[in-house]
């Protein structure tokens, strides 16, 4: 009988958790596994491979336990284990399990077989009472039929008036209208049960441009500030920047050599250690995009594709990195537990981080040289260049921090954990201002809306989204801390969300699949769209008229947008 190799199992696990949604544990066990290494081709293990073995496992031993039984009797009823049982104790227990079941049993159904015998003559007794009731009933019922026959029939249009009130009035009391009950005032559309897209809210064909390429799961994607270029990068150890037409599209796949510059971040040596593309992110003037990649290093280019420089000195994957405003610093969050500081113009680091006792998930800027981080370790650190201790200490989640954003302003900053809670803070107490606690699973990320003071839109009121693995998108008031909207429109986990420049929509990516657009003025489900892949991220362009989506198909797809 053929075994399974330690290289196998680690690929099926690494899988496993790669299905649940479980990426930093995916990340580290591919990172110390050397899963980029092994020779198993992806696409011939179909999902659930793991979970497919171990139940068949538990199969075996409760065949085994219950066929090595001398005295077994394959007409009998099968002797069901619990998987723990199975998991926990030896062939030799279970088989005494399984005669013990069977002892059980068989004294059961001696019990049974005599209360079903005094059931059934008691059954007769009452059959028969019955029988002769209904005879009794039959015959009072024709002599009635017959005495009133005359009076039936000078009220015989009675009937039909009746039905007719008893329609209006279930008309007439209908109790809801769209999930709303009338006379009431009842929740925003958004806020009710939920929202299917229909097919007319199906972005048509014509609108997409599909972008081909990639050669594995696409993780992240970016537009330029600047212009029409867009960047993805993907699990093929490459980045790519593709130059998309203005105006609208003409639908079908784009993937021609004038379209696109490949950024390749390995030279074809196969026993290199993984260098997927997992995150990326364009400077203020859009003239130099930087991404950071499961090798631990990060890496700047120009727009025509050229390497400028790669920064090392992370000994680990980095999962997130941000340009400042001004464009002098980049900062990037790496497994290794630390954060960095590069100067850009001398293209070294200009100071390390390291306070953190677990990988550094997210980075963002509060300013041009100060910034928060958060890490696995539960902890949020707010960090500034020249200072050797955090300038302040956020502690209240009880579970890994998966992403930190600050507001427009920079003196908001909210934070979203594995705990199901996200939090907001402010640099004058270390308490959190406000924990909001709808969701129901692990909250993954969460968007400011580009709305209020500071922005281009100060008129809009300020808007925190958050997305889940409960499937749902929650918008939220920071000035109360109370829940405005509870999207409800996908089937799986919620991966990414984007604003729209003018702060009225908000996209939304997931793992069934689609993207939806709400409108945040109508409350509802404005637009649609599904592809061939779970959705890892979602981005506007600066017009907003365009939108792109990046899929596990290895494809990314671009979106027009028009109401």
């Amino acid at each position: 009988m053929s075994s399974i190799t330690s290289e196998e199992l680690n690929y099926l696990v690494f899988r496993y958790l790669q299905e649940s949604g479980l990426l930093h544990s995916a990340f580290v066990l591919g990172y110390e596994a050397g899963i980029n290494k092994c020779n198993i081709d992806g696409n011939l293990v179909p999902p659930r491979a793991l979970i497919t073995f171990v139940q068949k496992g538990l199969q075996y031993l409760e065949m085994e336990a219950n066929l090595s039984n001398s005295d077994v009797d394959m007409d009998e009823d099968f002797s069901f284990l619990q998987p723990m049982d199975l998991i926990t104790k030896d062939v030799c227990e279970l088989r005494q399990m399984v005669k013990e079941k069977k002892k059980n049993l068989n004294g059961d159904r001696d019990k049974e077989i005599d209360v079903d015998r005094g059931h059934e003559i008691e059954h007769g007794r009452v059959k028969e009472k019955e029988r002769l009731d209904r005879e009794k009933e039959r015959e009072r019922d024709k002599e009635r039929v017959e005495n009133e026959k005359e009076p039936e029939k000078q009220h015989e249009s009675h009937p039909d008036k009746e039905m007719l009130t008893v329609q209006e009035e279930k008309v007439n009391s209908k109790p809801e209208e769209n999930g709303v009950l009338r006379g009431e005032k009842g929740p925003e559309p958004m806020d009710i049960a939920t929202t299917s897209a229909s097919q007319s809210f199906e972005i048509p064909n014509s609108d997409v441009t599909i972008l081909e390429g990639h050669t594995s799961e696409v993780c992240a994607c970016a537009w330029s500030p600047a212009g029409s270029l867009l960047a993805s990068g993907s699990g093929d150890s490459t980045a790519r920047i593709w130059t998309i037409a203005d105006g609208t599209s003409n639908g079908g796949a784009q993937n021609g050599p004038l379209n696109v510059l490949v950024l390749k971040h390995v030279k074809g040596r196969t026993n290199e250690k993984s260098k997927d593309v997992t995150t990326l992110d364009w400077n203020g003037e859009g003239t130099l995009l930087a991404t950071g990649s499961y090798d631990g290093q990060a890496r700047i280019w120009s727009t025509n594709g050229d390497l400028k420089c790669t920064l090392s000195k992370h000994k680990g994957p980095i999962f997130s990195l941000k340009w400042n405003k001004k464009g002098d610093y980049l900062l990037t969050g790496s497994c290794d537990k630390t954060a960095i500081v590069w100067d850009v113009k001398t293209e070294e680091w200009k100071q390390q981080f390291e306070f953190h006792s677990g990988p550094t998930l997210d980075v963002d800027w509060r300013n041009n040289v100060s910034f928060a981080t958060s890490s696995t370790d539960n902890m949020i650190y707010v960090c500034k260049i020249g200072e050797n201790r955090p300038i302040k200490t956020f502690a209240g989640h009880q579970g890994e921090v998966n992403c930190v954003k600050w507001d427009p302003t920079g003196s908001l900053l909210a934070s979203c954990s594995d705990d199901v809670t996200a939090k907001i803070w402010n640099m004058k107490q270390d308490k959190y201002v406000h924990d909001l606690r709808e969701h129901s699973k692990e909250i993954y990320t969460i968007r400011w809306s580009p709305t209020g003071s500071g922005t281009n839109n100060p008129n809009q009121q300020l808007i925190l989204a958050s997305a889940s693995f409960d499937s749902t998108v929650k918008l939220w008031d920071v000035e109360l801390g109370k829940l405005l909207y509870s999207l409800n429109g996908h089937r799986e986990p919620v991966y990414s969300l984007a604003f729209s420049p003018n702060g009225e929509y908000l996209a939304s990516g997931s793992l069934d699949k689609s993207m939806h657009i709400w409108s945040l003025k109508e409350g509802k489900i404005v637009k649609t769209y599904t592809g061939n892949g779970g959705i890892f991220e979602v981005c506007w362009n600066k017009e907003g008229d365009k939108i792109a989506a990046c899929f596990a198909n290895h494809t990314v797809c671009v979106l027009d947008f028009r109401m």
